[in-house]
């Protein structure tokens, strides 16, 4: 590992960070905010559903503009957007006025998602862009393990309002991170101007790979098992199972150290044996385990330790199939890089709060509706998987440098 790539994750790691905290410290306050604002569990919720639809659409909006302006200036609007709406989530007096903010952090947070994955794509390819994620993850694996018990802590402390406190003031230093120590890797030369021809035209050669296509809706619907696990782990864990908001954070934590400790040798594995196996074999886990632990739930087994023990197997093969996918899809579109990381990050987004928004009317308060929901994401994955590598031909990326 040179010192350079290692530098390079720890400052996109740090960025990138700001969209999971924004998410992860919350989740423990869930239960506090319905109390504590006199609302239901659907009202809740949907706090975290705009916030992801948020987060998707904007990316639309990052992504044409780093490949015009370079990648710093677009992250400065996107955290200056971040820091008022979180002040604005700290104050909210109503569960409407916390949604219009979360909303609006949403699409803030956004940008974190985009430029650090354009950035990648400036400084690597293949094998050598996917260990760099996958570094990347590793600095962002602080968020799911320590996050909900940081969480926990400041609801003691103050109460949930101090959580959107602590994310103004972290992406303060995100915003003098971005100014002061990470450099622009998008050479003037290199830009291209925002009008909506070009948008237009590079979105349709994306829409008609379905190579990117594939790989992009791979990793969605993994995020999207993410993303319905986020939505009701919390109502799950404490209504069903008993667990303090402690006790949730640490059983959160588990599930997380499965899906990061397995990214870490993504791209090892796929230097040896091929992405597209690794991929395959993965996602075929993913299935396996969470099928499994559905018939199980449905057959009056479904107990606690069983749920978090499955679903850190099945996190640990996603662990292997998002960070490599995502990469893997931006390999041919380098010219349009930002476009690119904008479009696969909406589309991956929407199909997270489209699940979220499907699975809710079935939500009871127990683990079955979020464990069916989470293996049907795993079958939409394995189908897809099957399907797009049936017509591709076997790889073995070499780690290229541009």
């Amino acid at each position: 590992m040179s010192s350079s790539m290692f530098r390079s994750a720890l400052i996109l790691g740090l960025l990138s960070a700001v969209g999971p905290l924004s998410i992860d410290m919350y989740l423990p306050a869930l239960p506090a905010i319905e109390a504590g604002l006199r609302t239901d569990i659907a009202s809740t919720q949907l706090t975290l559903t705009l916030y992801f639809l948020a987060f998707g659409v904007a990316q639309l909006v990052y992504g044409p503009l780093a490949d015009q302006y370079g990648r710093k200036w677009p992250l400065y609007a996107g955290l200056a957007i971040f820091i008022a709406a979180s002040i604005g989530c700290a104050f909210a007096p109503t569960i409407g006025w916390l949604i219009t903010f979360r909303f609006l952090q949403g699409l803030g947070g956004a940008v974190v998602m985009v430029v650090p994955r354009a950035i990648i794509r400036d400084m690597h390819t293949g094998n050598q862009a996917t260990r760099l994620m996958a570094m990347i993850m590793l600095v962002i694996s602080v968020s799911p393990m320590l996050a909900p018990l940081f969480g926990s802590g400041l609801i003691l402390l103050g109460g949930w309002r101090v959580i959107f406190g602590a994310l103004a003031l972290m992406a303060v230093f995100s915003l003098l991170l971005t100014g002061f120590v990470l450099p622009e890797t998008l050479a003037e030369s290199r830009r291209t101007p925002v009008n909506l021809r070009s948008m237009w035209r590079g979105t349709k050669v994306l829409f008609r790979d379905p190579v990117f296509m594939g790989l992009t809706f791979i990793a969605g619907f993994g995020m999207a098992s993410f993303f319905v696990f986020i939505a009701s782990a919390t109502f799950v864990y404490t209504d069903q199972f008993g667990l303090s908001p402690t006790g949730f954070s640490i059983a959160f934590a588990i599930n997380a150290i499965g899906f990061f400790s397995a990214s870490q040798v993504a791209a090892n594995l796929g230097e040896r044996f091929g992405i597209q196996r690794v991929i395959s074999w993965a996602v075929t886990g993913f299935m396996a385990f969470t099928l499994t632990l559905l018939a199980l739930t449905l057959g009056g087994f479904g107990t606690l330790p069983v749920i978090v023990g499955f679903l850190f197997m099945a996190n640990a093969c996603l662990g292997l199939v998002i960070p490599t996918t995502m990469v893997m899809a931006l390999d041919d579109h380098g010219d349009i890089a930002g476009l690119a990381s904008s479009l696969g990050g909406t589309l991956q987004m929407l199909a997270g709060g489209i699940m979220i928004t499907a699975a809710a009317p079935f939500f009871n308060g127990t683990a079955t509706p979020m464990v069916a929901a989470i293996a049907l994401c795993a079958v939409a994955a394995f189908i897809l998987t099957r399907l797009l590598f049936a017509k591709m031909p076997a790889r073995r990326d070499e780690a290229s440098e541009i």
